[in-house]
């Protein structure tokens, strides 16, 4: 017997948080009767639903990597029919989900999987895995990895680690920088590079704790190898 919104995470719906508020809501039931926060059942003699449908765990556990590229939005479907990462990965075998986000102007590595516990366990600000950007920016560029590496918090007032910046390339007008970070907020990067008086021409994730984006190319993606699932966890 588990905790019904353990049963929902695992079963690829939503985040364990989510489960929780549906739970509170209501929406939950559990052989007809509704459920609350706290309450336990057996996936395979219950029948849980959520807005009535039935909430079933997925057969086979998924982990891929994708190479993400630009234009494409980190959404399983999109109201503005913008083309979503689902239509990359529709032959990977089931319905897996998005670990975290890149905007659609970003490119790069992400994770995706039906498993809510690993992807809970990714997410959570405790694990503190590393976001490693390659980043092309223009404008004042003379001191700005400097200027990056020293920001504090963002242009709202949220507080931010601060971030590991060197400087790998240096063209005419732009310069190929690679920043590190943990935490992930909503297009920190970016923001970042606003702060520091810098425009981002080019925005690519290359790795996410012990997973490099390799060779993979655009719009291509595969499974992890079972090592690579436990480096991400370490």
């Amino acid at each position: 017997m588990d905790r019904l919104q353990k049963i929902i995470s695992a079963a690829g719906v939503c985040s364990r948080r989510q489960a929780e508020e549906f739970l509170k809501c209501g929406r939950v039931a559990v052989n007809g009767a509704a459920a609350a926060l706290g309450d336990r059942a057996d996936p395979e003699r219950d029948r849980i639903t959520l807005d009535g449908k039935a909430i079933v765990l997925p057969a086979e556990k998924l982990y891929l990597m994708l190479h993400k590229p630009k234009g494409v939005v980190t959404t399983l479907s999109d109201e503005k029919g913008r083309p979503t990462v689902a239509g990359l990965i529709s032959g990977c075998g089931g319905r897996v989900y998005p670990v975290g986000r890149l905007d659609m102007d970003s490119e790069g590595l992400l994770l995706l999987t039906n498993d809510g516990d690993f992807a809970q366990r990714l997410a959570h600000p405790s694990h503190r895995m590393e976001k490693e950007y390659r980043v092309t920016v223009s404008g004042r560029l003379e001191g700005c990895r400097k200027r990056l590496a020293a920001l504090r918090e963002l242009e709202d007032g949220s507080p931010i680690v601060p971030a590991r910046v060197s400087a790998l390339e240096q063209r005419e007008g732009t310069m190929v920088l690679s920043v590190i970070i943990h935490q992930g907020l909503n297009r920190q990067v970016r923001r970042m590079c606003v702060l520091a008086g810098l425009r981002v021409e080019r925005l690519v994730r290359v790795r996410e704790g012990s997973l490099q984006l390799g060779a993979l190319p655009a719009g291509r993606w595969r499974f992890l190898t079972g090592e690579e699932r436990e480096g991400l966890l370490r």
